[in-house]
């Protein structure tokens, strides 16, 4: 009986947790660069043989890859990634792995995000331009150019995030060890003019959230009913 109510306990721990997932997915349906989250699940067996429980593990958190789609805006300081790479940005948690590319430039010329955080170079170091030079021309290798003179290269990343990432804002992601830099792949490359929307597909992830809410109700009514007849097996037992 305890077995049941402690399988039923695992199962709706592990439910919890994919219903924030999903929550924070819908939630971030339209945030720009921001990429969908899912949990893995594992069975835990206690026991062997005839005796032998299975558990629902408390899950690992991944980030799914698959790419937003690419939104044109004509901004010139709006940049998206082709392909698999990541930007590379200055925060108080350190250097960040973000796909978000809406950019700007400070009356001092330094490129930053929308939040204030200076953009990166494949250095690893904050992109100075001419704060008179205007609007950058961007090339596909990220290479920034005013007045034809070449004012820096925006770094891109190779970066994974595995499990139980760290999120920093809505679409930045702490990285665990130092991201490397990509150069000369002629398989990534930036959109100048354009941004990549979130790869949440709300209608999905709404569907989802509905299922798992049922799942988590369905789970928490059994609890109650092993609770219940744990409850009356023991008032038989005390009244014999």
């Amino acid at each position: 009986m305890q077995d049941s109510l402690y399988v039923a306990l695992s199962a709706q721990v592990a439910l919890e947790k994919r219903l924030d997932t999903l929550a924070d997915n819908v939630a971030n349906a339209s945030t720009v660069g921001f990429r969908a989250s899912g949990v893995r699940f594992q069975d835990v067996v206690a026991g062997t043989g005839e005796n032998a429980v299975s558990f629902a593990s408390s899950g690992q958190t991944f980030m799914t890859t698959k790419a937003g789609p690419l939104r044109e805006t004509a901004n010139p300081f709006d940049f998206a990634i082709q392909g698999n790479a990541w930007f590379g940005i200055e925060t108080p948690a350190g250097t960040v792995m973000t796909r978000d590319g809406r950019f700007t430039m400070t009356q001092t010329g330094e490129l930053v995000t929308l939040e204030g955080y200076p953009v990166l170079d494949a250095g690893g170091a904050p992109i100075q331009l001419d704060p008179r030079g205007g609007p950058p021309e961007a090339g596909a290798d990220g290479q920034l150019r005013q007045d034809g003179n070449l004012m820096g290269v925006i770094g891109l990343f190779d970066f994974e995030p595995g499990a139980d990432f760290v999120r920093f804002g809505n679409s930045g992601i702490v990285p665990k060890v130092a991201p490397e830099p990509l150069v000369d792949r002629v398989d990534i490359g930036v959109a100048q003019g354009f941004v990549e929307d979130s790869n949440v597909n709300p209608v999905l992830e709404m569907t989802r959230l509905i299922m798992m809410q049922r799942a988590f109700e369905n789970t928490a009514a059994l609890i109650r009913q092993a609770e219940s007849s744990q409850r009356d097996a023991i008032s038989a037992l005390g009244s014999k």
